[in-house]
């Protein structure tokens, strides 16, 4: 394994995913693997593009979205580390479903899609744990689905910020500091940035968030945990 690739394995392993990997394809996959450098708004690949190589984010962040009818951006997620992604092409071989742009300085580990499918080859057993991958995925999915219909707009965006500190439910740590803009969060939540500033006003006068230019910083967790139960 490169040295350059060896200083983030404390970092990959705190996704319960690569965690949980066979010991033999984490080092397969490290093996392979390759850093990429983004630059802030850098287009690491567009929605239609044919690839299938696998990412994770080690360093900064990711918006994932599309352009509606007008051109503007509709954002659906944000991936910030350790978010591995770009499974569903590895399986389907079908081109990428959206665009994926750097939200800022963003570092990357990238396995060639060439690498992945030797590796699968050889070893089709390990079908299992991509798929995993990708079913933790399609669960994240129906829940969003049903948060974006069931849930009011109070309780909605306590969940969101919980599920991105939390890795999107891959992460064993929550982290304190969330990387996003209020303008990217309403985007994410089908709610005005008026709406959004305004539920993020009320929870930072209860002391549950600190919010900073271009930061979101937990302050209270149990606090937010109650706020996105109700």
């Amino acid at each position: 394994m490169p040295d350059s690739i060896s200083q983030w394995l404390p970092l990959l392993n705190n996704s319960l995913w690569f965690r949980h990997l066979p010991p033999a394809l984490q080092q397969s996959l490290l093996q392979a693997a390759q850093l990429r450098q983004l630059q802030s708004n850098q287009l690491l690949f567009p929605r239609g593009e044919q690839s299938a190589d696998l990412f994770a984010v080690l360093q900064g962040a990711l918006c994932v979205g599309t352009l509606d009818a007008e051109g503007r951006e509709v954002l659906l997620t944000v991936a910030e580390p350790v978010t591995w992604f770009g499974e569903i092409a590895l399986f389907d071989a079908q081109p990428r479903t959206h665009d994926v742009r750097a939200a800022g300085p963003t570092t990357l580990l990238c396995i060639p899609q060439a690498a992945l499918q030797q590796l699968l080859a050889e070893q089709p057993h390990w079908w299992r744990e991509f798929a995993l991958l990708l079913c933790h995925k399609l669960r994240l999915a129906f829940n969003n689905a049903e948060d974006l219909s069931l849930l009011p707009a109070g309780p909605r965006l306590a969940r969101r910020l919980l599920l991105i500190a939390r890795g999107y439910g891959d992460a064993r740590t929550t982290q304190q500091q969330i990387r996003l803009t209020q303008e990217r969060l309403a985007q994410m939540l089908s709610l005005s940035r008026q709406t959004t500033n305004q539920l993020l006003r009320e929870l930072e006068q209860q002391g549950v968030l600190r919010l900073q230019p271009g930061c979101i910083e937990i302050v209270d967790l149990p606090a937010l945990e109650q706020a996105a139960s109700h």
